[in-house]
């Protein structure tokens, strides 16, 4: 089965900062060796020995002091002590502080500017890489659904996940919904209280704070790859959005921590795709959609009438005039009440 998109937008909006250089080239490698990933995974635990991280890693104690200062290269604050080495600061944004801590099963690799974290996930996907997650300072060439241009400057979140589930094609909205609701509870961690519109965009109030891109190969009984990729607002001044736009910075009055917020996205992501049969019940829980009037633009035509329900793996239950309607791909408006 040829890459397929399901029913997902990442139009998303700017925001401003800024992360270490780890390669732009689509060729090249910016992901972290596997010694500096485990040395990252024992020093997040606390101060450890030399000695026993040169166990743990299988290398020796040179190899160890050569990572250790590659990390303090990269911006840590790694002390030497009594108890072993310890990590007492962490970069603001970079593929080894995004590394360090994070509790789900990817690898990370960084970009300072890539022209589309979804299209460099799908080169990954093609050459047989594990699952990753790759994330980008600012984005050159972002697209949304249906190949939408979208502004990605630096400073948000810009980031998209490789995953290989064993899953069947016709559940793959169910990762689309999974992904909204891992922001949502992010974004709610922050301080901010996002909702879901159906069924990938999270909004504030009625403006836009994520757009979400999801895209997948496989054969008919089974997903190759899936690639789900994550436009979320984060430190944009107000003054600086689009109209219908906000920025977690703009709602909270405040930058947020870009590191933690990814890793949160991350790990809930990786919680709720071990159970999609939960991930429903888990989106209704934030929808904005349910029980509003709505107008959605399918391929088969118009749907106008108040959302009722979702059920799984992603399809909006749509009370019309002539009945309920079960919408599984399309663009939904919320609209005012009549």
């Amino acid at each position: 089965m040829p890459p397929t998109e399901t029913d997902s937008d990442a139009d998303s909006d700017p925001d401003s900062g800024s992360g270490s250089d780890a390669g732009i080239d689509g060729d090249a490698d910016p992901g972290l060796p596997d010694t500096r990933c485990a040395l990252l995974s024992a020093l997040a635990d606390g101060p450890v020995g030399g000695p026993a991280l040169a166990d743990r890693l299988g290398v020796s104690r040179a190899a160890v002091w050569k990572q250790v200062e590659a990390l303090r290269d990269a911006g840590f604050d790694v002390e030497s002590g009594d108890d072993g080495y310890a990590v007492t600061g962490v970069p603001a944004y970079n593929a080894e502080a995004l590394a360090f801590g994070l509790d789900a099963p990817f690898a990370v690799e960084y970009h300072d500017a890539l022209g589309s974290t979804n299209d460099r996930a799908r080169a990954l996907a093609a050459a047989g890489a594990p699952e990753t997650v790759v994330v980008a300072g600012e984005q050159t060439a972002a697209r949304g659904r249906l190949d939408r241009e979208w502004a990605a400057p630096s400073g948000g979140a810009w980031f998209s996940v490789l995953a290989r589930p064993d899953d069947p094609p016709a559940h793959a909205p169910a990762f689309t919904l999974a992904t909204a609701v891992a922001v949502t509870r992010a974004c709610r961690e922050a301080g901010v209280d996002a909702r879901i519109k159906w069924p990938n965009d999270v909004l504030v109030g009625e403006r836009k704070l994520c757009g979400i891109l999801t895209e997948m190969a496989g054969e008919a009984d089974r997903v190759s790859w899936l690639v789900v990729g994550v436009g979320l607002n984060a430190n944009v001044a107000a003054a600086d959005l689009p109209e219908g736009a906000t920025s977690l910075r703009a709602e909270l009055g405040s930058a947020v921590d870009r590191r933690l917020l990814v890793q949160r996205v991350l790990e809930a992501f990786d919680d709720l795709r071990g159970d999609l049969t939960a991930v429903v019940p888990a989106w209704r829980e934030h929808a904005d959609t349910l029980g509003r009037r709505v107008r959605v633009e399918t391929p088969g035509g118009v749907v106008t009438g108040e959302a009722v329900g979702v059920e799984f793996p992603g399809a909006l239950v749509v009370r019309t005039d002539d009945g309920e309607v079960r919408v599984t791909a399309g663009d939904c408006e919320h609209l005012r009440p009549a």
